[in-house]
């Protein structure tokens, strides 16, 4: 570890907290449905959107009808996806001639771009056309990420209104968020980019002379204006295979912290967002809070253990921190941020093969998804799944102090208490039961490279990213295969939706409430007490639904690689 490493995360941390209350600001406006600058521009393109699909975007939906749209929303959008990736050889834009794409494979990717997981089993640059990538997917950058806040606004009301029915509208929504928001930043973004040496053009490959002297064709294409909204809406899909640690995709340090700066961005603005949507923002910092203690606790173990290196090649001689997989242009510390910001949010892209980490290192990436991505999350996936969190620990607290559990002025009471636990239990169950199937079928068996507990923390990181809608993958396994591309795609579907009904049901329950002020026997929410119980919450039922698999995992492989054996 050196003081560098530290600093860059040091200023990454600042930056992060920086960014939360103007980003809220403006997250804020759009939640009320208030104008902005751009109304001026772009207020006649979102009427015209209303008028065509004969919306009335004052309309409020109860939590049910808001579900209902979205889904349909959603399975129209996947639908669409599938066809053009069926399609692709027949469609235009295909410069190198690529076929459509097979039945399960087209499968697994609609779902997964619809649900924000943006999982590849594929490597983009062999397999996709211009038109799958900017149609087919990109499309789903800016509405899945413009849905999760969409769904974040909507429990935000549920705790802000008092006995009312709706908790706004899901087309309003959805619209207002793509229109003043992900567009905009990402026009500029991707100029940022652009000028940094990521290419955006229609070419579909340049010959290039390499040093040596040899031949090499490189593979181009709009890449740019998908890398800004693949960061900025936490999806993560790489136009190349390589991901973030392409070149093309992040050509220097300055782009890479930028890149994560976008990752992080809209998830802490969003708790400024919620502190402000209650009357008090101290209800927002407390969660940007609690956040930021579970990320630097976890990049300060990752990057403690790629510094620290592995102790049988020190035996060797070749003394160091681990530099496997990673590119020497960011080094241990950057690819080490880097790990647990794509992790924390649900943006699964990467600048390090995660398969190559040691076995701890590799470890906190997997905790950070397997506790909902609450750490920071995704666009609106983190703050909601923290507020659920929330709720859980505000009856934990109202049975110390011996009273009706209450949280920013509503009662939490046994309705709110199971919805939140089904949330929080699709996890478990679809990551767990997923993970037993593929470790005993033989289908399952022939996707890891490697064997023992390295092999089991492959199958189990791949359905953990799967159903926590990351998409990023240890690196090791070949999951391209029909039984894959199968459960992932279930997974996916679970993971994002049987999440989102019950939290719109649970905004739907709190509106419906009255507003209750806090008395002298109510359990402080915006304190270090607070922070630390939800924090503590968090952690305990993380750790005792998926530790025992972590100690058959990298736990087992860590206590191996002590010992001299090697996965």
């Amino acid at each position: 570890m050196t003081m560098q490493g530290w600093t860059l995360i040091l200023v990454f941390v600042a930056l992060t907290v920086a960014l939360a209350k103007p980003m809220g600001m403006w997250l804020f406006a759009l939640y009320e449905g208030r104008r902005t600058p751009l109304h001026r521009v772009l207020g006649p393109v979102e009427q015209g959107f209303y008028k065509l699909a004969g919306i009335d975007p004052n309309a409020e939906q109860g939590w049910r009808r808001y579900a209902v749209h979205m889904l349909l929303f959603q399975l129209v959008l996947a639908l669409f996806t599938y066809a053009i990736l069926r399609l692709q050889g027949v469609l235009p834009m295909n410069p190198r001639g690529l076929a459509g794409i097979g039945a399960d494979g087209a499968l697994n990717t609609a779902i997964s771009f619809t649900t924000n997981t943006n999982w590849q089993w594929y490597s983009g640059e062999v397999a996709m056309s211009n038109l799958s990538q900017m149609l087919g997917l990109a499309i789903h950058n800016f509405l899945s990420a413009a849905t999760g806040i969409a769904i974040a606004f909507a429990l935000f009301r549920g705790f802000a209104r008092r006995q009312a029915s709706g908790i706004g509208n899901f087309w309003a929504d959805c619209t207002r968020i793509t229109l003043y928001l992900l567009l905009p930043i990402c026009v500029v973004y991707a100029l940022f980019l652009i000028a940094s040496g990521v290419p955006q053009t229609f070419l579909s490959s340049i010959d290039a002379t390499t040093l040596e002297g040899a031949k090499q064709t490189l593979v181009m294409g709009p890449i740019a204006s998908q890398e800004a909204i693949k960061m900025l809406g936490t999806n993560g899909g790489g136009f190349l295979n390589a991901n973030s640690a392409h070149p093309f995709e992040t050509p220097s340090a300055l782009t890479n912290l930028v890149q994560m700066l976008s990752i992080f961005a809209i998830g802490v603005g969003l708790t400024w967002t919620f502190g402000k949507a209650v009357g008090n923002t101290r209800q927002g910092w407390a969660l940007l809070g609690a956040m930021m203690v579970l990320f630097v606790a976890g990049v300060s173990v990752v990057y403690w253990q790629e510094a620290s290196g592995n102790p049988i090649l020190h035996g060797l001689g070749a003394l160091g921190g681990n530099m496997e997989g990673k590119e020497v242009r960011f080094g241990i510390a950057a690819s080490a941020l880097f790990s647990v910001v794509t992790t924390a949010a649900s943006c699964g892209a990467v600048n390090a093969m995660h398969d190559s980490f040691t076995a701890l290192g590799g470890m906190i990436p997997m905790i950070n998804m397997q506790l909902g991505e609450v750490v920071v999350g995704g666009v609106g996936a983190g703050v909601y799944g923290f507020l659920v969190f929330a709720i859980l620990a505000v009856f934990v607290a109202g049975l110390m102090v011996g009273r009706t559990p209450e949280y920013v002025g509503k009662k939490i009471e046994s309705r709110e208490v199971k919805l939140a636990v089904l949330t929080v239990a699709i996890l478990p169950l679809c990551i767990l039961g997923l993970t037993m199937l593929a470790s005993v079928l033989p289908d399952g068996l022939a996707g890891p490279l490697n064997k023992g507990p390295h092999g089991f923390s492959e199958i189990l990181y791949t359905f953990t990213s799967g159903t926590a809608n990351n998409g990023s993958a240890f690196g090791g396994i070949t999951s391209g295969t029909p039984f894959y591309n199968g459960l992932l795609s279930v997974a996916m579907w679970l993971g994002r939706f049987f999440m989102i009904v019950p939290i719109l049901a649970i905004a739907g329950s709190l509106a419906a409430k009255k507003y209750t002020p806090a008395g002298a026997g109510s359990f402080p929410t915006t304190g270090p007490l607070w922070v630390g119980l939800l924090v503590g919450i968090i952690l305990i039922v993380g750790g005792l639904t998926f530790l025992p698999s972590l100690a058959l995992g990298p736990i087992a492989d860590h206590l191996a690689m002590i010992h001299g054996q090697l996965f």
